[in-house]
């Protein structure tokens, strides 16, 4: 039977370069492995077919060949370069294979393990986040066991090699014409078997338990900042290095104030009568009450700024400013005197529109609009 072209059993073109080919094969290999189509003969031979496709089209100079001469440029029966040179088959399909076989031929998972990484949110108000503190938090984590000392066994014994691999941590399982390492099964990667396990931790060597440790927070953190706490997460596994525990900040919103980097922002109303005839008052910074100037027909929107009255940056840096967003106030729930006087106010506007520029130049604005339509 005449064999099917290589680039047609990998479905790229000839022009392919090698991450294609190995994307290609990855696909066909996955999808007609013998372990995922059990007693399925079409399979197999498929499977078998790209495998001999991609040893021939990865390797430069069976694939020069190929082209040259197609399926006699490779055959070793009619003198071509065969199949056994170049690189081994555990080259092509170490990095292919890693991920359906629990890490192939990549290395042994046995030995001392990092132990992994723990996170906290730090829930913070705004004054602490400006100004800085201390805080005790109360952290869930795993930690090695006293009474076993994170061997996982009994007091007085020791874990034995396991006798499935001999202690490597890997086995070698045979794949048709090509042999793979995985992970041992009876070990998962430790090379050490616990025969008689410690009662605390039963044979894990972490327990867990809560641990109570002080944070100091510096001044002028903000929401999304953390703070590393070095060896302080997860104890390691059969006595590797514990893991980092990161406190990660959260500001608390404000009832008063909002913060951009290093600016505060607030708004501040004040009365109509305020706004029209100016005055001074009273507004709230972080460090307590100072004076704000208003001058006379001063509108909605305004912006004054407090030099220095804002945050000090968590890496240094001057203060920014507080912003004070002036808000005018309208009256509600005038009785009699007030609506008369307010009357005879707005009558003493009407024949003068000088009072109000910004709704003079609206209308202005507007009449144009429907003129030109």
């Amino acid at each position: 039977m005449a064999k099917r072209d290589y680039y047609e059993i990998l479905g790229v073109e000839r022009g392919a370069d090698e991450a294609e080919l190995k994307k290609a094969y990855r696909r066909l290999a996955m999808k007609y492995h013998p372990d995922r189509n059990p007693d399925d003969k079409a399979a197999e031979e498929k499977f078998k077919e790209a495998n001999e496709a991609y040893e021939v089209l990865s390797d430069a100079n069976k694939r020069a060949a190929y082209d040259q001469y197609g399926h006699a440029g490779v055959d070793p029966q009619m003198g071509g370069a065969g199949f056994g040179g170049g690189a081994s088959f555990s080259d092509i399909f170490g990095d292919v294979f890693s991920d359906f076989f629990g890490g192939g031929a990549r290395g042994s998972r046995g030995g001392p393990q990092r132990g992994s990484d723990l996170r906290y949110t730090l829930e913070l108000s705004l004054e602490e986040a400006v100004r800085g503190t201390t805080v005790t938090i109360r952290v869930p984590t795993l930690a090695n066991c006293k009474t076993c000392n994170g061997s996982g066994a009994r007091k007085g014994s020791s874990p034995t090699t396991c006798s499935t691999c001999g202690g490597i941590g890997q086995v070698r399982m045979q794949q048709g014409f090509f042999s793979v390492q995985q992970t041992c099964p009876r070990c998962h990667g430790s090379g050490k078997m616990i025969t008689d396990p410690c009662g605390d931790c039963h044979g894990q060597g972490r327990v867990e338990e809560h641990k109570t440790l002080s944070v100091k927070v510096p001044a002028g953190v903000d929401t999304g900042d953390r703070i590393r706490l070095a060896g302080e997460g997860e104890a390691g596994a059969l006595g590797g290095p514990a893991g980092d525990l990161y406190v990660v900040v959260n500001v608390r919103e404000h009832d008063i104030f909002q913060r951009d980097g290093r600016d505060l922002y607030c708004e501040v109303p004040i009365s109509f009568a305020d706004a029209a005839l100016g005055g001074e008052l009273e507004v709230p910074t972080l460090d307590g009450r100072v004076k704000l100037k208003i001058p006379e027909g001063t509108q909605t929107g305004k912006l004054f700024r407090l030099r220095g009255k804002g945050v000090t940056p968590v890496r240094g840096g001057n203060a920014g400013d507080l912003m004070c967003r002036v808000v005018v106030e309208t009256p509600v729930k005038l009785d009699k005197r007030q609506r008369e006087l307010l009357e005879e106010f707005r009558g003493s506007l009407q024949s003068d529109s000088s009072h109000s520029p910004r709704a003079s130049g609206w209308f202005e604005g507007m009449k144009r609009f429907f003129d030109d339509r």
